[in-house]
């Protein structure tokens, strides 16, 4: 079997790149999207094991593209594990997250043994 898939939402480039090279080292393989539409987008052709996802995103944020994953028709897309990376928790509650089909969130500035913990958890 081939390694995870990780695809991660965030429109922080330096994010993204930290993130890419945390899970690269844990033989993940991984994919970034900018916005929600390009996850969206992606989703479309590639089939993810996990997706990270910023909240706060141009064009679409996160809960609002988390919504529309989980509404898809293909069952096994719908029901990736998501995992929402926010700088401001406080302004959502985990019921929040879990209302539009979040699984788990981890916060700014990303703690990386965190990350890592949480991929594996939801991805194995």
């Amino acid at each position: 079997m081939g390694a995870k898939k990780v695809l991660i939402a965030e429109d922080s480039s330096v994010i993204q790149n930290l993130t890419r090279k945390i899970l690269q080292i844990q033989n993940y393989e991984i994919f970034s999207a900018k916005n929600g539409n390009q996850v969206l987008k992606m989703l479309e052709s590639e089939y993810f094991d996990i997706i990270l996802m910023d909240i706060n995103m141009p064009q679409m944020d996160g809960m609002e593209c988390a919504r529309q994953i989980r509404a898809l028709s293909d069952e096994k897309k719908s029901r990736i594990p998501i995992v929402a990376i926010t700088g401001n928790a406080k302004n959502y509650s985990l019921d929040d997250f879990k209302n539009v089909g979040i699984n788990d969130y981890l916060q700014k500035p990303l703690n990386f043994d965190n990350l890592v913990d949480t991929v594996k958890k939801l991805t194995s």
